[in-house]
């Protein structure tokens, strides 16, 4: 099982590899470029899980299914 210290580690490793592959240019738009990586994956897994139940899934994810559905259309997942 991933536990939570996991994944902040793959992204800081992520992050550190993205930061040194800059080489001197500075860096924009990190915390939408590290939010928007994260969180497509993570909707597209947890509606995978609740068999595509909207209301199951914005539950799953302690969000409102009204915030669920329009991140759903912000990186169109249908």
């Amino acid at each position: 099982m991933i536990k939570q210290g996991e994944v902040a580690a793959c992204i800081e490793l992520a992050l550190d590899t993205f930061l040194k592959d800059l080489d001197g240019e500075v860096p924009s738009g990190v915390y939408d470029m590290v939010l928007s990586c994260v969180e497509r994956p993570l909707i597209e897994k947890i509606l995978h899980y609740a068999e595509g139940n909207q209301t199951r899934a914005a539950e799953y994810l302690g969000i409102n299914r009204n915030t669920l559905r329009k991140k759903m259309a912000q990186y169109n997942l249908q």
